[in-house]
């Protein structure tokens, strides 16, 4: 080998590892869907944000959007690595842009499971959800999975129709917390929601059992995961998969509930919202409103 071609090879060696580390040297970007309002979403992540951070040795910023589309966009477009996505957004997230769930919230008293509602008025006549057939009832998004896919599942199980076919007047309110005050304030009949953001309201002074009562629930839901975009260099992944999960180790963790610890998961874990997506028939453009 000539000189000329043996110095060449090296400057070529030399740019590939440059680039390589500034690839790794990249800010990460964590996305959060609006399941509440974005502030309250940022400041309950904040803690979990800043040990991600001091753990990889390496920025890691915040990203939020209007809706819950938004962050599955971002996310499909590279602009977001890490993500805390809904069961239903992340099988969105998966589908559009390659997300792989790696860890979920462990809430108080050991279960990493949460449940759709159904909440009304306290002095509203509804036993059931038949009682519901033509009022006015809000959901939270079409992309969430307590306040879009369960209720819209629960409601076809039920009545053979889909909500919009068996309620009067049929909206999405954009988060739970919206959904909840809808309820109270009686804009809606009443409103889909889920057993972790209820309580947490009833808790603030925001609800009353009085104001809001919970009309039935669900089944165990598969818990929100924490997931990373599948095309993240293999090594990086195990990383924040290990510093999520060990949080718990050396800092009081935080998320969406009263988190104990961030427990493993697999994609195969939420196999059970592939098979609802299918069931019900719906479609991507459905869910990506």
């Amino acid at each position: 080998m000539s000189v000329r071609k043996m110095l060449a090879g090296i400057a070529v060696t030399s740019l590939l590892v440059s680039m390589y580390g500034t690839a790794l040297a990249k800010d990460l970007v964590m996305g959060l869907i609006p399941a509440e309002n974005n502030e309250e979403m940022v400041a309950k992540f904040e803690p979990m944000r800043a040990y991600l951070e001091k753990k990889l040795g390496r920025k890691v910023k915040v990203f939020t959007a209007t809706d819950y589309t938004g962050v599955i966009e971002a996310m499909k477009k590279k602009r977001v690595d890490i993500a805390w996505f809904g069961p239903l957004s992340y099988y969105l997230a998966e589908q559009e842009a390659g997300a792989e769930a790696f860890a979920v919230g462990v809430l108080e008293g050991g279960k990493s499971t949460y449940r759709s509602i159904f909440v009304v008025p306290g002095d509203s006549p509804a036993k059931s959800l038949m009682d519901l057939k033509g009022k006015s009832v809000a959901f939270v998004d079409p992309a969430s999975t307590s306040g879009g896919l369960m209720p819209t599942y629960m409601v076809k199980k039920a009545t053979g129709m889909m909500p919009e076919q068996f309620f009067g007047k049929f909206t999405y309110a954009g988060s739970h917390d919206a959904a909840e005050l809808a309820v109270k304030n009686r804009t809606v009949d009443a409103a889909a929601d889920n057993d972790i953001t209820y309580p947490k309201m009833l808790a603030k002074g925001l609800i009353t059992k009085e104001s809001n009562r919970i009309l039935l629930e669900s089944s165990d839901l598969p818990g929100s995961p924490l997931v990373y975009r599948g095309d993240l260099p293999a090594d990086l992944k195990h990383k924040i998969q290990n510093a999520i999960i060990s949080a718990h180790k050396d800092v009081k963790v935080s998320g969406y509930g009263n988190i104990i610890r961030y427990d493993a998961v697999k994609p195969a874990d939420y196999q059970l919202i592939r098979n609802m997506v299918k069931e019900l028939g719906l479609r991507k453009e459905q869910m990506l409103k």
